[in-house]
């Protein structure tokens, strides 16, 4: 169990209610810490993340509030473990449940696996970039 950081806070703003509802709640059911990485992100941080290779889509959900990262943390670091996202995906993917959120992790992903990526679903949040 944790608390965000004003920083992880400060990180969510701008994010989706329903999606910062679910982040806020796996930090409180949370055996393992983490932080917000990034959330809402503009066009300009997209097609630097894209032209890094980092990203390989400029239709990023994070553009328009419906994607966050989070990344689990060892003491005071941030960890990028793979076995450290999957016991962090079932507690998100726990915290959407008791939220009655539907949520996509990147790590599911077959193409390009993200293991530090949420998002709320297209079909059910459809929100384009504007």
């Amino acid at each position: 169990m944790q608390t965000l950081s004003s920083r992880d806070l400060t990180r969510l703003s701008g994010v989706h209610p329903d999606l910062v509802r679910v982040i806020k709640r796996a930090a409180s059911i949370s055996p393992i810490a983490f932080m917000v990485i990034e959330g809402l992100r503009t066009p300009e941080r997209q097609l630097e993340l894209f032209n890094a290779k980092a990203t390989t889509t400029m239709n990023s959900r994070h553009i328009t509030g419906h994607a966050v990262d989070i990344a689990p943390m060892v003491g005071s670091e941030v960890r990028w473990d793979w076995p450290l996202y999957y016991e962090l995906a079932k507690v998100v993917k726990e915290a959407a449940k008791l939220e009655n959120v539907a949520i996509e992790w990147g790590g599911d992903w077959v193409k390009f696996k993200d293991g530090p990526h949420w998002q709320l679903p297209f079909k059910i949040y459809p929100a384009k970039a504007a």
